[in-house]
C-alpha cells in the first residue's frame, strides 16, 4: 500500500459540527499517516466540536457569511501544503481507512481524481459513480427512475465519467491545474463540473470500490425551495458549459 502521510482533509459544517465530531473520531481510530483537517465553519453552529485527543491538527475556518461548496474548499486548499488533498462531507463516516488504496491509485498521475464505495447509513451501495448527465438523463432521474451505469465493486479500480462529492481525493498539483472547483456553483455539480474539466485535460476518474465508507445522504434540496432552485441553477450551469464547449 502507498504511504498515505501527506493528507490535508477538507471539511465544511452548516451546522453539522455534531456529525464532524463524529466524523474526527473515525478519522482518529481509523487512519494512519500524517493528516491534517481544514474545518471550515459556513455558518454559526451552537454545537461545539470535540478535537480533544486527536492524533492529528485541526485548523478551523470561521467564515463572516457562509460561501458555496466549491469557494469553501477552494479557500481550504489554499492552506493545503501536503502532497494530497481531500474533499470530505461532514456526513461521511469510516469505519476503516480508506485512504491508502485510493492514494496507491494516485501514483498514476494520469489519474485526476479517485473516489471509494459509498455505502448510505443502512448498508446499501449509493451510485457515487456516474455517467456524466445529459437532458434525457435528467429527466429520468426526476421521475426516480435510476439512470447511468451502476459500476461493478469486484472488479477493482475503474476509469468512470464522475464520483461524488462527498468523498474526492486529488494530488495537489491537479486540484490546482484545473483551479479547484468552480465557485460559481454556489451548490450541486461542482463535483460533476471538476470531472468534466479533468477528463478534459486528459486525466482520468476513478472509482475505487476496494476502499469504502459510510454516507448519511441528506436529500435536503428536495424539500427545500431554496436549495432546489441551486440545484436547478447548477444543472442549468452544467448543460451551459457542456454546449458551450461543443460549440
Amino acid at each position: 500500500m502507498a504511504d498515505t502521510s501527506g493528507v490535508t482533509v477538507s471539511i465544511v459544517s452548516h451546522r453539522h459540527n455534531g456529525m464532524i465530531s463524529h466524523l474526527l473520531g473515525d478519522i482518529g481510530r481509523h487512519c494512519d499517516g500524517k493528516i491534517r483537517v481544514i474545518l471550515t465553519e459556513n455558518v454559526p453552529d451552537s454545537v461545539p466540536i470535540s478535537t480533544e485527543n486527536l492524533s492529528f491538527p485541526v485548523e478551523k475556518i470561521v467564515n463572516a457569511s457562509p460561501k458555496g461548496f466549491g469557494a469553501n474548499h477552494n479557500a481550504a486548499f489554499t492552506r493545503c501544503h501536503t502532497p494530497l488533498f481531500c474533499v470530505v462531507n461532514p456526513d461521511v463516516r469510516f469505519e476503516s481507512d480508506p485512504l491508502p488504496s485510493l492514494s496507491g491509485t494516485l501514483e498514476d498521475t494520469r489519474v485526476g481524481v479517485v473516489g471509494p464505495l459509498v455505502r448510505n447509513s443502512n448498508g446499501t451501495l449509493e451510485d457515487s459513480a456516474r455517467v456524466f448527465p445529459t437532458r434525457t438523463s435528467l429527466l429520468l432521474r426526476a421521475f426516480e427512475k435510476r439512470v447511468g451505469a451502476v459500476y461493478p465493486i469486484d472488479q477493482g479500480p475503474l476509469p468512470v465519467d464522475w464520483i461524488a462529492g462527498m468523498f474526492m481525493l486529488f494530488r495537489r498539483e491537479t486540484y490546482e491545474a484545473v483551479g479547484g472547483f468552480d465557485a460559481a456553483y454556489f451548490l450541486y455539480y461542482e463535483d460533476v463540473d471538476i470531472c468534466w474539466r479533468l477528463h478534459a485535460k486528459g486525466y482520468s476518474v476513478i472509482y475505487d470500490p476496494r476502499a469504502e465508507i459510510t454516507h448519511d445522504a441528506q436529500r435536503a434540496s428536495r424539500g427545500n425551495f431554496r436549495l432546489a432552485a441551486h440545484h436547478l441553477a447548477s444543472i442549468f450551469r452544467y448543460l451551459r458549459r457542456i454546449r458551450d464547449s461543443r460549440a
